[in-house]
């Protein structure tokens, strides 16, 4: 079976196109066994790129686990390049089908692997996220009890959900703990990205991410957009920053509170063969 390996800022995923992904007998099976970086490839996600009525093509996301996520935004850069590079389109403006609904990407600099997503409006009510709690209501500044302690965070969805929060020095977060004990919360019917985010002045935050699905991984793009989102709602930030990500930075946009923008890096490792019984 041909691949591609793509990395968004460490963020990392194997691309199958579509004679691949159709022929995929258990597509969640699959994305266990080639993500293993044991006895696999090694991702933290299988990208299946497939024909769809609506889009330029449809992305469908299996995270490491076997789960599938609704989006993923550093994928979201690479499908672009990995489309143009590959011959597979000659536009420079690519429109993807997910599960968290269309998204528009635009290749700014295909030399430097630079690509800008527009990342839709983010949900802020519980019950779009989801989370537990009055469904009109917003989840700001919301405690919650995980792995002995108290959490204080803002829920926000860019097509999956997000809790984000506030601490003084990201060097003390033990993401290793405390992520999966909030990814799990019963607080969020669907489980949750985690993002610990530090401040570092009102156009720069440095974050760290456990991702559901997946765990701890150098970047996560609609991470970063949930973390600008919520930088606005509780007064920390301007609307135009830079997340600092263990992998790399990007930059994030909330201009009018409507759409969030998303400009960064992609990066195509390698290509080949796997040979393994699927």
């Amino acid at each position: 079976m041909q691949f591609t390996k793509y990395t968004g800022l460490g963020n990392d995923f194997i691309f199958l196109d579509t004679p691949q992904a159709q022929a995929l007998r258990d597509p969640f099976h699959a994305a266990k066994v080639l993500c293993d970086r044991h006895t696999g490839i090694g991702a933290d996600g299988l990208i299946l790129l497939l024909p769809s009525d609506k889009a330029d093509v449809q992305m469908r996301i299996i995270n490491s686990d076997g789960s599938e996520a609704e989006m993923c935004g550093n994928a979201s850069r690479c499908v672009p390049l990995h489309l143009v590079r590959h011959g597979l389109t000659a536009k420079r403006q690519i429109t993807l089908d997910t599960l968290a609904g269309l998204i528009r990407t635009e290749i700014v600099d295909e030399k430097n692997g630079l690509v800008r997503v527009n990342m839709g409006t983010p949900r802020l009510m519980r019950g779009e996220i989801p989370m537990d709690g009055p469904a009109n209501e917003k989840a700001i500044g919301v405690t919650l009890q995980a792995a002995d302690r108290e959490f204080t965070g803002t829920a926000v969805s860019m097509g999956n959900p997000h809790f984000v929060i506030f601490v003084k020095d990201i060097n003390l977060v033990l993401l290793e703990k405390w992520g999966p004990a909030l990814e799990n919360h019963p607080a969020f019917p669907r489980k949750t990205n985690v993002e610990f985010v530090q401040v570092l002045d009102n156009q720069t935050v440095r974050m760290r991410v456990w991702e559901r699905g997946a765990g701890i991984t150098q970047a996560c793009g609609t991470g970063a957009c949930a973390t600008a989102v919520a930088c606005v709602l509780n007064h920390q930030t301007v609307p135009d920053i830079t997340v600092q990500l263990d992998g790399g930075n990007l930059q994030i946009a909330w201009p009018d509170q409507q759409d969030v923008w998303m400009t960064g890096p992609a990066r195509e490792v390698f290509s080949g063969a796997y040979l393994g019984d699927l």
